[in-house]
Parts: C-alpha cells; sequence; structure tokens
C-alpha cells in the first residue's frame, strides 16, 4: 500500500529536479538570467541547489520501494 505514494513523490521529485536543473544549465549556457534581480551566481547556485535536492528526494523516495 505504501508503494504508490513513494513511487508518485520520487517520480514528482525526479522530474521537477531534472527539469529544474536541465533550464538553469540552458539559461546559464546562454548567459540569461536565471532569476531577476538577483546576481547571476546566486541564482545558478540557488536553483542548481534546490534541482539537487529534489532529485536526492526523488531518489531517495524510489530507495524506499
Amino acid at each position: 500500500m505504501e508503494s504508490g505514494p513513494a513511487i508518485f513523490a520520487g517520480a514528482a521529485f525526479t522530474l521537477f529536479g531534472g527539469a529544474l536543473l536541465l533550464w538553469t544549465a540552458v539559461r546559464a549556457l546562454h548567459r540569461e538570467p536565471v532569476a531577476y534581480g538577483v546576481p547571476p551566481r546566486a541564482a545558478v547556485a540557488l536553483t542548481s541547489l534546490a534541482g539537487a535536492v529534489s532529485l536526492l528526494l526523488g531518489v531517495w523516495c524510489f530507495g524506499r520501494l
């Protein structure tokens, strides 16, 4: 019974984290702002950290199966 929510949460976290990391990388490579009003280095660092944490949470959820 517990595997359904774990699969959903793992998929949601993994997809969000991967998409956020991909989006951040594309924006940074094209030298476009990642977040308006924030210094570029700080924006890339914070969004990369959030994407990595989300990706790790997704992997952790899948590991709980």
